[in-house]
């Protein structure tokens, strides 16, 4: 017994929805763990702001890991669970010995734009396969993402100097 068998997708569409969804999870992987080194190791002007931005962050990440991998375990797929592997194929790249805010969030906003890229295509890609859960899923993220994208923007362009 297959889930595909009630949930009413077809398998090689689903299939190319898992590929996709095994990238993503791979990209979230690596981010997770750069959002951990910029929590510990920020210094500097705006630390106590982004030590705690940074943990919201990484819990976020976290959290969409689980969403990822069990959305592979429902279209039939096994979710990549070695570092290793996402090693190999992730687009977002490992970073470390960051400590200032400005090139943490720069990581940050970069990162953020590679996957609102990336899902904004695996959300058309889930459309054609009739796939509104993962739609959903996608149309969640990038909501909440594009405020955050914002947000951090704003946040990084002020320049509160009077003169």
């Amino acid at each position: 017994m297959k889930t595909l068998d009630f949930i009413h997708l077809n398998e090689s569409a689903a299939n190319n929805v898992v590929s996709a969804l095994q990238q993503l999870l791979a990209d979230y992987q690596v981010f997770y763990t750069n959002l951990r080194g910029f929590h510990w190791n920020i210094k500097g002007h705006g630390f106590f702001v982004l030590h705690s931005k940074f943990e919201e962050l990484y819990d976020d990440a976290a959290e969409k890991v689980d969403e990822l991998a069990e959305r592979i375990l429902m279209l039939g797929g096994t979710p990549v669970n070695k570092f290793s592997e996402y090693l190999k194929v992730a687009r977002v790249k490992e970073v470390s010995d960051v400590s200032c805010g400005d090139d943490a969030l720069k990581n940050i906003l970069d990162t953020y734009s590679q996957f609102i890229a990336e899902e904004r295509k695996l959300l058309s890609l889930a459309s054609e396969a009739g796939d509104e859960a993962t739609v959903a899923l996608m149309s969640d993220y990038l909501k909440e993402q594009e405020k955050l994208v914002w947000m951090l923007v704003a946040y990084s362009s002020c320049d509160c100097k009077k003169s």
